[in-house]
């Protein structure tokens, strides 16, 4: 076995040892806070939830200036964009529809170029059947 990957093996589970020993050195430390830090504690969640909501209003806020703003320029490009979709589908009904693809136009091409050159082969040979000199 390599060394590169025992080395890493060993690094690994060290640290997930550590990780272990600082969760549980933590979970002790939080039973013997005292009642003033816990007071402490409880007093900052409650400026956190208080401040989430703060943020989460001035976003709201925010958002609805933004799409004040934005919506005259949107309505705009909605229009334009349902009457382009309207010429195209008057366009597209306006052409007969295709009979074949891309992809198979370019198959049946192909097709029809190697049939064309298997043509020209035979009647380029006369119809007849030629002994080959090379073969005795």
């Amino acid at each position: 076995m390599r060394s590169g990957p025992l080395c890493l093996l060993l690094t690994v589970l060290t640290l997930g040892v550590t990780a272990q020993a600082d969760e549980l050195s933590g979970a002790n430390n939080a039973k013997l806070l005292s009642p003033s830090a816990s007071s402490q504690i409880t007093e900052l969640q409650q400026r956190l939830k208080e401040s989430e909501h703060q943020r989460e209003e001035l976003s709201n806020h925010i958002q609805g200036v933004d799409t004040e703003r934005e919506s005259p320029q949107l309505s705009r490009l909605r229009l334009e964009n349902q009457r382009l979709k309207l010429q195209l589908k008057e366009a597209q009904s306006v052409l007969p529809p295709r009979m074949f693809t891309d992809e198979q136009q370019w198959f049946v091409v192909g097709g029809g170029v190697a049939v064309i050159a298997l043509l020209c082969g035979i009647f380029a040979s006369g119809w007849r059947r030629q002994r080959r000199q090379w073969l005795n």
